[in-house]
């Protein structure tokens, strides 16, 4: 059982960081599919009108009760991006361990530690070899995460500013990790695919009909990790500054929090109007019962 064990993790542990399709990974603008820049902004736009244009036909179509049935369709959808993600995790998990034990003379040479070359890439790194493969894995990731905006507008007949910003954004940002080698992006995906993976574990739970949380789960997982996002760049920051040289791709991590820092403000915005709704409705609901009494007794 033991050796079956090793064999299965050995397995795993090769598939995860030791594929030379991994271990040799190398974004390029003419061997990485969807690495140009062009690309990047075409498939923005024909996201965000895509998404403008099947709200008008419905609008135009249906009546605003009506919504259109998609079957299990969603369903699969968050099955397929928890496994994804949870993918993504143990990949990156398991590259970002072998690099650290393979480069751990350099880490020494550098007088650095591993905890900063998370937050910190050197001077001249190039988006080559395990990390930045599961980083464009993640980035390929985002467009699929895209198409649950369509169910959104198609099921509630909505058409959600915020998720249209932060799925924008975030395939925007994801494309500068990998363009200008940008630090903070391994804990940021760490991060960010643990998060993905419960919450649309979740979703496909309530999908297929299982009992919702006592609590809005999903919303306080995306607020922990724009928590964490904050203190991790908090983090770069430090480090750039005290370090010699600074951290690499640090012109396109100020741009990443600069957009970071408007989805922060957007989402508590959102959370504090979701909190006073549900209050209001507490007290609408006090009332009526207090009214009810009233007319018993």
């Amino acid at each position: 059982m033991t050796i079956m064990m090793l064999i299965n993790t050995k397995t795993l542990t090769y598939y995860l960081s030791e594929h030379p399709s991994i271990v040799n990974f190398r974004w390029s603008h003419t061997q990485s599919w969807g690495s140009t820049w062009s690309f990047l902004f075409s498939a923005i736009f024909l996201y965000l009108t895509l998404s403008l244009l099947i709200h008008l036909v419905l609008s135009l179509l249906l009546r605003r009760s009506r919504s259109v049935s998609l079957g299990p369709i969603p369903a699969v959808h968050s099955l397929s991006m928890s496994v994804i993600s949870a993918t993504i995790f143990a990949g990156i998990f398991v590259s970002t361990a072998s690099e650290i034990r393979e480069t751990r003379w350099l880490f020494r040479r550098a007088r650095t530690t591993p905890f900063q070359w998370l937050l910190c890439f050197p001077l001249g790194t190039r988006p080559s070899g395990r990390v930045f493969f599961w980083s464009y894995v993640f980035y390929l990731s985002r467009f699929i995460h895209m198409l649950r905006t369509f169910f959104t507008i198609l099921r509630r007949r909505k058409l959600v500013f915020f998720q249209l910003f932060y799925n924008t954004i975030l395939t925007f940002m994801s494309f500068l990790w990998l363009e200008f080698s940008q630090s903070f992006q391994v804990v940021a995906i760490l991060f960010t695919t643990l998060v993905y993976s419960v919450v649309y574990g979740y979703r496909f739970w309530t999908g297929i009909g299982l009992p919702r949380a006592c609590f809005p789960l999903v919303v306080n997982c995306q607020m922990v990790l724009l928590g964490c996002n904050v203190v991790c760049h908090v983090g770069v920051l430090l480090l750039h500054l005290m370090k010699k040289g600074g951290c690499n791709g640090i012109g396109a991590w100020i741009f990443n929090s600069v957009l970071n820092g408007a989805i922060l403000l957007l989402f508590l915005k959102f959370y504090v109007n979701m909190i006073l709704e549900k209050r209001t409705q507490k007290k609408k609901k006090q009332q009526q019962q207090q009214v009810e009494m009233e007319k018993i007794n």
